[in-house]
C-alpha cells in the first residue's frame, strides 16, 4: 500500500459514501428489470460490453470474436451492482470478481449468477479491502461508480494499485458540463424519469481531464475516450466522439 493509501486508512478515510450505498441498496431488487430503475444501463450495456471486449482483445492479442476472448484474464468489477457487466464478462471467459459496498446488491448479483449457471466471485467489499490480499487483476472495471464515491483521489489510487502492470482499466462516467446538467441530471431524473430523483449529484461528475489527472500519478494513462450518445428517434445509444455527457475511458497501467 502506498504512503497515501496507508495514511488515509489510518485516518479512517474510505471510498464508501453511506448515502450512495443506501440509495442503491433501496433499488437493489430492480437491477435485472430492463424497464425499471436501471433501464438506461440495460439500454447501453451492449455498447459497454463491446467496448471492453474489443480493447482487451487488442491489448492482449486475442480474437474479439473468438469463443472466449477473455479466457485466462482476471477481471475486477468495482461497484458491480446486480452483475449487469460481471455476467457478460464471465461469458467472454474472464475469471470475474465483483465487489460492491451494498450487501443487497451483492445478494441480487450472486443469486442471478447462480440461476444463470455462472461462477462469479461476488463480495460485499470495498476496493481498499482487497489491497491486504495482495491480489492483482489484468482488467479493472470502474463503470458508473467514480461519481458516487466518497474520495475520488483515494478511489483512483486504490483501483490502480489493484491493477497489474500492463493491465487495463475501464471507466464509464459523466462529464461535469452544462450539457450534462441539462441532460444527465435534469432531463434524466426530472423530465424523462429514467432515473430516480437524486441518483446523481452534478457536482460530483468527473471531466475527462480530471480523470486523467487523477490516474496519472498512479502510473495509469488514458489511452482512448469515447462518448455515449442517446439517439431518441432510434431509441438507442451509440459510441461517438462527444464527451460532453456520458463517456468511456480505456486506460493502461505502465
Amino acid at each position: 500500500m502506498t504512503e497515501t493509501a496507508t495514511a488515509a486508512k489510518s485516518a479512517g478515510a474510505t471510498t464508501a459514501n453511506p448515502e450512495e450505498i443506501a440509495r442503491f441498496s433501496a433499488m437493489a431488487e430492480a437491477w435485472w428489470d430492463p424497464t425499471g430503475k436501471f433501464k438506461p444501463l440495460h439500454k447501453f450495456n451492449s455498447n459497454r460490453v463491446a467496448f471492453i471486449r474489443d480493447r482487451v482483445a487488442a491489448h492482449f492479442d486475442r480474437d474479439p470474436l473468438g469463443e472466449l476472448p477473455l479466457d485466462g484474464l482476471r477481471l475486477l468489477d468495482v461497484g458491480c451492482g446486480g452483475g449487469l457487466l460481471g455476467e457478460p464478462m464471465r461469458r467472454l471467459g474472464a475469471a470475474v470478481t465483483g465487489i460492491d459496498a451494498s450487501a443487497k446488491n451483492i445478494g441480487v448479483a450472486a443469486l442471478h449468477a447462480e440461476q444463470s449457471g455462472l461462477d462469479i466471485d461476488y463480495r460485499n467489499a470495498l476496493p481498499e479491502d482487497l489491497l491486504a490480499e495482495e491480489v492483482r487483476f489484468d482488467v479493472v472495471l470502474n463503470m458508473e461508480i467514480v461519481e458516487h464515491v466518497a474520495d475520488l483521489g483515494l478511489f483512483l489510487e486504490v483501483s490502480s494499485r489493484l491493477l497489474k502492470p500492463g493491465g487495463m482499466m475501464f471507466v464509464a462516467t459523466i462529464s461535469r458540463t452544462l450539457k450534462s446538467l441539462a441532460l444527465a441530471k435534469i432531463g434524466a431524473e426530472y423530465v424523462l424519469r429514467w432515473l430516480p430523483v437524486g441518483t446523481h449529484d452534478w457536482r460530483k461528475f468527473v471531466r475527462p481531464s480530471e480523470l486523467a489527472a487523477g490516474l496519472r500519478p498512479n502510473g495509469v494513462a488514458v489511452r482512448e475516450l469515447k462518448g455515449m450518445t442517446f439517439r431518441p428517434l432510434a431509441d438507442r445509444w451509440d459510441l461517438t466522439d462527444d464527451l460532453d455527457v456520458n463517456y468511456l475511458a480505456c486506460c493502461v497501467k505502465a
